[in-house]
């Protein structure tokens, strides 16, 4: 099986279009519906954007900086918060007694 050398033409093609939706942005959008006479019986929402994380973060978009699982400072955020639930319950605890 002979292997196909890229052309630097179509290498730098791809980084071009790659380069200018990171950019730019790209959204795709659709909807799946599956009805039985006129009774919708479920309803699929399918949204993907791909984009560069600072494009992202210019048009708002930034959930990664408040999960735990993709964030440090989420998690630290999160056992802060979870250490003053445990406080709050020991006084809590404690007055009962």
């Amino acid at each position: 099986m002979a292997e196909r050398m890229a052309h630097p033409m179509e290498a730098t093609n791809l980084a071009d279009i790659l380069e200018r939706v990171l950019d730019k942005g790209i959204v795709i959008a659709g909807d799946i519906q599956i009805r039985i006479a006129d009774i919708e019986l479920l309803t699929i929402k399918i949204r993907l954007m791909i984009a560069s994380v600072d494009k992202a973060m210019e048009m708002g978009i930034n959930w990664w900086q408040q999960d735990s699982f993709l964030s440090s400072k989420a998690q630290e955020a999160e056992g802060e918060k979870r250490i003053r639930e445990l406080e709050a319950e020991v006084e809590r605890l404690k007055s009962e007694a």
